[in-house]
């Protein structure tokens, strides 16, 4: 070929290419409606093929669905498995290989219960009829004639009362979100006989019992449970193991007064790993989890990642009962290791721009994971050798339309030298002049900001500002030290790092120090009080699910057990309460125009949290609205709010900022 073809084929390719691009267009709050979510995948006992859910928005009933989907190893069978209506999840392999099981509320009365199907296809047939109480969690018997189930005590013992009857409080930590106020209805373990559809209680008491794992010999179940005197007054938590009969007994495996938790059996039934936490206290919430193992009968436990300083999750065992697969959250990433028993020591399986969650054991040298980059939401993918090979492509049709935010890392220093993590969005990859900017925190705050797909700052950038992630201390992914920095002492060193990061991004001359935005939701709508009582420059601000008030807080939320550990009483230490509510006695400070967002049943952060700022900010005069999404808990879930709420912060900073 001589030059001259060369130099037109080049120019076509590069005239096709720009075509393309132009062609796409930005990502707007609607296109929440476009994006799958995958969960729950499963492997066959031949390592042939994987089954997930996968749930998509239908807009016409303004909800999610779940359907099964089947994906082969391989890469190239893609088989969706349920339709309609009902959602099923909670996919499962029969530990022959020859059925799926899977809840779904279809033909039932009673809630979810678990169907049965071929794995070839066809109808399901439903296996289970649980009657009182709702099913939670269910895992088989090695040899498919039974299941464990978790089964959570039913409401007013399983019977329809004509009124609604007063709600009877007596526990201490009293109320969660989601769940409501707490009564003494809890989770307990149950055997499930296939054949005889008999149901035996194998756990009970005023407790919860949950994640059972099955022996390999199916002798066993190891699970989950608090068994000290008063439960809702610590977070421990131990490992045990029950007979797989009708009053088998029961065993109690770890003793630490931290939570030990997430039990996995290996293979040929000689161990289990598990996580443990690296406090003992009765509740410490700037803990990391640590990756331990012990002989199946409890004995010789050690801590395996102590020396790693960083929190471990989602562990799974080599086929071959030789290594430990986990996940390690690192600086802005979430990347996979493994541990060799034989060896004694950790190495990296694969490091990137990227977090991954679901782990899943193959053969030697392969693992299956989901994964998710700054430009694609969870897919499936394998590890092998060190490489990832996609096997699912359910986020490509609509990303193929979108023009998506240019995302890279930056890093700052706080005014006391410490140094912060961050990570950028752009509207293109090259930023020309300074933008409006847009400072968006993570909430927590024990947990950290990844290179992950992120709808929200992809779209904040989509619409023309720089918007900024930052880790501060409180984050995970520094060590132990960078996440307690902040115990008792809310607001503070926090509030350093946010303006340090911004500082460093109006240096660079990518944020335009006169047209500079803040926000977030939960420790992050926090975070975005203390900061507009600190610092003038922001001209907007968006507070989700937030409190400035601690003081009136007490009692009003879930999170008492961290109050009396960390703060203390507050008719004892009035003082401290009184400080970490300075937003709030120093709301004449405030001239931010602030926008104030909650939901209704939110337990977590109530909704008093955000009305009480709204009312000062009124009474000051500055400009203030509040926005109110009724049926809501502490995440919003509804789609046609979730696509509000993005609508909601770009009208709101558009009118302050631009």
């Amino acid at each position: 070929m001589n030059k001259n073809i060369l130099s037109v084929f080049v120019a076509i390719w590069l005239f096709s290419g720009a075509i393309a691009q132009t062609a796409k267009r930005p990502l707007k709050p609607t296109d929440f409606n476009n994006i799958p979510t995958l969960q729950n995948p499963a492997l066959s006992p031949d390592g042939k093929w994987l089954v997930y859910e996968l749930s998509e928005v239908d807009t016409a009933k303004d909800n999610r669905v779940s359907h099964l989907w089947m994906q082969s190893f391989d890469g190239k069978q893609s088989i969706q498995l349920t339709y309609g209506d009902e959602a099923a999840s909670s996919p499962k392999w029969t530990p022959d290989g020859k059925n799926l099981s899977f809840i779904s509320e279809r033909d039932s009365k009673n809630g979810g219960q678990i169907w049965l199907m071929d794995r070839r296809g066809g109808e399901g047939h439903k296996l289970t009829d649980i009657k009182k109480g709702e099913l939670e969690d269910y895992v088989w018997s090695p040899d498919n004639k039974k299941l464990a189930l978790i089964i959570k005590d039913p409401e007013n013992d399983g019977k329809e009362p004509k009124t609604i009857p007063p709600i009877k409080i007596d526990r201490y930590h009293f109320k969660q979100d989601i769940e409501g106020y707490l009564q003494h209805r809890h989770s307990h373990l149950y055997l499930y006989d296939i054949e005889s559809k008999k149901l035996d209680t194998l756990t009970n008491g005023d407790r919860d019992d949950d994640s059972p794992v099955w022996s390999p010999d199916g002798k066993t179940i190891a699970f989950v449970s608090n068994h000290t005197i008063d439960p809702d007054k610590n977070e421990n938590s131990d490992i045990f193991t029950v007979e797989a009969k009708d009053d088998g007994e029961i065993k109690q495996l770890t003793t630490f007064t931290g939570h030990d938790i997430q039990p996995v059996w290996s293979p040929d039934g000689r161990h289990i790993a598990y996580l443990r936490s690296t406090s003992d206290a009765n509740y410490y919430i700037y803990q990391h989890d640590l990756l331990c193992i012990m002989d199946a009968d409890g004995k010789n436990n050690k801590v395996l990642t102590e020396a790693l300083d960083r929190p471990v999750s989602n562990h799974a065992w080599s086929r071959d009962s030789k290594n430990i697969v986990y996940l390690v959250s690192n600086d802005r990433t979430r990347y996979v290791a493994q541990y060799n028993l034989l060896l004694k020591k950790s190495t990296t399986v694969y490091k990137g721009q990227c977090s991954f969650e679901s782990l899943i054991g193959h053969t030697p040298g392969m693992w299956i994971a989901k994964m998710t980059t700054p430009y694609m939401p969870h897919e499936l993918v394998a590890i092998e050798n060190g490489k990832i090979r996609r096997l699912t492509f359910h986020q490509d049709k609509w990303l193929s339309k979108i023009k998506l935010a240019y995302v890279k890392g930056f890093q700052s220093f706080s005014n006391d030298g410490t140094l912060v993590s961050g990570i950028l969005y752009t509207p293109d990859s090259v930023v020309t002049k300074k933008m409006p900017f847009i400072l968006y925190i993570h909430g927590g705050p024990t947990d950290q900001d990844e290179f992950e797909f992120d709808m929200i700052r992809q779209t904040l950038a989509s619409a023309g500002y720089a918007v900024a992630a930052v880790n501060y201390r409180g984050s995970t992914g520094r060590g132990l030290e960078y996440t307690k920095a902040i115990y008792a002492d809310w607001g503070n060193k926090e509030v350093q790092d946010l303006l340090g990061a911004v500082d460093e991004l109006v240096k660079f001359g990518v944020a335009d120090r006169d047209h500079l935005g803040i926000g977030g939701w939960s420790y992050g709508g926090i975070l975005t009080d203390y900061t507009i009582a600190t610092d003038p420059r922001f001209k907007a601000a968006s507070s989700g699910a937030g409190s400035a008030l601690q003081l009136a807080i007490y009692g009003s939320d879930q999170w008492v057990i961290q109050y009396d550990n960390e703060l203390g009483f507050p008719w004892k230490n009035s003082e401290k309460y009184i400080k970490l509510s300075y937003p709030f006695f120093h709301a004449d400070k405030i001239k931010t125009p602030t926008q104030f967002m909650s939901g209704l049943k939110d337990f977590n952060v109530p909704t008093g949290g955000g009305e009480q700022m709204y009312q000062a900010l009124k009474s000051q005069g500055v400009p203030t609205q509040m926005v109110l999404y009724p049926g809501q808990f502490h995440g919003i879930t509804v789609p046609s709010y979730q696509v509000d709420r993005l609508q909601r912060y770009i009208e709101w900073y558009d009118k302050y900022l631009k």
